[in-house]
């Protein structure tokens, strides 16, 4: 291997001429050359928001995936995935594990028993729990922990780079400074000739050319802090958005379930009556990324996620009040009335009725409507 001698010992001659003067600096037998207060603040602003990331991202990563030996695993396998630049598979959910083995279960025990039953019932909501959940993770996986990881990984090494940099050219500058002051000292004492003092002229004018520029743009660098705020500050939103819109559903799902276990609580007794029980309604019965009555809605791309009105189905509604349309809704079956985004109805309930529905009219048309794909109006 071809090695060339004069450019290494000239590095290391920089390297050595710089710890020495780093050395001095900290003892204060140095003079140290002052950065700008601006760069100062720009630097410790960057050095706060590289800290607070780093925690944010570590405790966000804790709340999503809780097991230590879990999250090194997956953290592990996104890197290979990413590496060979091929999209990581949705993994299972402890849930849905859960759901699909009281389904096994009760296929053993037999579907028409109280116990199948039950467990078919509770292992259904089960995975409809676990399918929410990977959906919450998946989103926040892309709209919060990518970003962060992406600034750490990408700009703050950048921005470590440059910083580096400018360091060393600090202390070459602060190097020549040195020269120029005791070449200028011997000049007096010993009458040198002028050509040392002019070396150390130059060299010094060289040196500040080069900390000048690089200051300048490690400063650009750090000014781009601010759009990393403002980056992070919209992916918050979405991180909050999607952990509404998973733990409405959750509530949803399990209030769901009380309802069907209470129900069924009169069934528990004979295979005959629990067969009278029926099993909750399949998930697939709700076409993909609508949400289900009572459920927050999705965001969607280009719009952002409007909440259920929680407030304003809680509160009887007298009379037929006018109802602005939300999102696009298919009816199921007959009872049912199909909605278009955009457009307005009316609506009322009836004693007995479900919650989470209304009774919606539009011209002859008549059905029920779920409440959360509404705006009800004045």
């Amino acid at each position: 291997m071809d090695f060339n001698v004069k450019k290494l010992a000239s590095d290391a001659g920089v390297f050595f001429t710089r710890a020495v003067q780093f050395t001095e600096e900290k003892f204060g037998q140095a003079e140290k050359t002052e950065l700008d207060p601006h760069l100062e603040n720009l630097i410790a602003r960057a050095d706060c928001t590289k800290n607070w990331t780093e925690k944010i991202l570590r405790q966000t990563e804790v709340l999503l995936q809780p097991n230590p030996i879990d999250h090194t695993g997956a953290r592990i396998e996104e890197f290979i995935y990413d590496k060979l630049e091929k999209k990581l598979p949705s993994r299972t959910t402890n849930a849905e594990l859960l759901g699909q083995y009281m389904l096994d279960a009760a296929n053993e025990f037999g579907s028409g028993t109280p116990y199948g039953s039950t467990l078919i019932t509770v292992g259904e909501y089960q995975k409809r729990l676990g399918t929410a959940e990977r959906e919450f993770l998946q989103t926040s996986a892309t709209t919060f922990l990518a970003p962060l990881r992406n600034f750490l990984e990408g700009d703050w090494r950048t921005i470590s780079k440059e910083r580096r940099i400018l360091e060393n050219r600090r202390l070459d500058l602060d190097i020549c400074k040195a020269r120029l002051k005791k070449a200028k000292q011997a000049e007096a004492k010993a009458a040198l000739l002028s050509e040392e003092v002019d070396k150390a002229e130059h060299e010094l004018r060289v040196a500040q050319t080069e900390f000048d520029r690089q200051a300048e743009v490690t400063r650009l660098l750090l000014e781009g802090i601010s759009s990393t705020h403002l980056n992070h500050q919209r992916c918050l939103q979405d991180f909050a958005e999607a952990q509404a819109t998973y733990y409405a559903q959750c509530h949803h799902f399990m209030h769901e379930l009380q309802r069907e276990l209470n129900r069924c609580g009169n069934a528990v007794g004979t295979p005959q009556q629990s067969a009278a029980c029926p099993n909750p309604v399949s998930a697939a019965a709700f076409p993909s990324g609508a949400p289900s009555p009572g459920t927050a809605a999705p965001a969607s791309s280009g719009s952002k996620a409007k909440t259920p009105l929680v407030e304003q189905t809680q509160l009887p509604i007298t009379g037929t009040r006018k109802a602005k349309v939300l999102y696009d809704y298919d009816a199921h079956d007959s009872s049912e009335l199909s909605l278009l985004a955009d457009e307005l109805i009316s609506v009322y309930t009836v004693p007995g009725m479900d919650p989470d529905w209304l009774v919606g009219e539009r011209g002859n048309e008549k059905g029920k409507v779920p409440v959360t794909y509404l705006e009800l109006l004045s």
